[in-house]
C-alpha cells in the first residue's frame, strides 16, 4: 500500500495579518483595528473598524477576532489559516496557554482579577486549539509590507475617529 505523504507546502494557507491601535484625546481613548488576507501570497481581502473608549489590546483582539470570523467564513476546506500578530498580549496567550489557567480559574488572572477582555476572548481560544488555525508574532514597525500596511489601516481608524470626535474632552 502506498502511503500519500502530506508537506506542509502542499496545505493551502490563508494568511492573516492584524494589528490594533489606540489614540488619545484627554481621558478618551479611540481605537482602530484591521487585517489583511492573504491566499497564496496574493491579496485576497481586506477590513477595518473603531471604537471609542477602548485600549490598544481591545483592539489587537478585535483585528483577531474579526480575522476568525474572515476565516471562518472564506477558508477552504483543508485550508490552513495562520494569523499573523504584532501583539505580545495575543500570542502569549497562545503560545504559554494563558487561556487554560483562566478557563480553571473562573475567568480570572493569576493575580485573582477578571480576565481583561473576557467576551473577546472567549471568542478567540476555540481557534487556539484547532489544528486549521496558526498564531505567530511579526515583529512591530520592521520590514513586513502586510504588517505596516495594516498598522497603517489601524492607526487611520482611530485617527479618523479622533479628529471625528465632538464629545467632552478633558484635557
Amino acid at each position: 500500500m502506498i502511503q500519500e505523504k502530506r508537506s506542509a507546502e502542499q496545505i493551502s494557507t490563508l494568511e492573516i495579518y492584524t494589528d490594533g491601535s489606540c489614540k488619545s484625546l484627554g481621558n478618551t481613548r479611540f481605537g482602530g483595528w484591521s487585517f489583511i488576507a492573504l491566499r497564496g501570497g496574493v491579496f485576497l481581502s481586506r477590513a477595518s473598524g473603531c471604537e471609542e473608549g477602548t485600549t490598544n489590546q481591545r483592539m489587537e483582539l478585535m483585528a483577531i477576532r474579526n480575522a476568525l470570523e474572515f476565516a471562518r467564513q472564506n477558508r477552504h476546506p483543508n485550508e490552513r489559516t495562520i494569523i499573523y500578530s504584532d501583539s505580545a498580549y495575543a500570542i502569549n496567550c497562545f503560545e504559554k496557554h494563558w487561556y487554560e489557567t483562566w478557563l480553571k480559574n473562573g475567568w480570572t488572572n493569576a493575580r485573582g482579577d477578571p480576565v481583561a477582555n473576557a467576551k473577546l476572548w472567549m471568542e478567540i481560544i476555540p481557534y487556539f486549539d484547532n489544528f486549521w488555525y496558526y498564531f505567530t508574532k511579526v515583529k512591530a514597525h520592521a520590514n513586513n509590507y502586510w504588517n505596516n500596511e495594516c498598522d497603517r489601516l489601524a492607526q487611520l481608524e482611530a485617527q479618523t475617529l479622533k479628529d471625528n470626535f465632538r464629545g467632552i474632552q478633558n484635557e
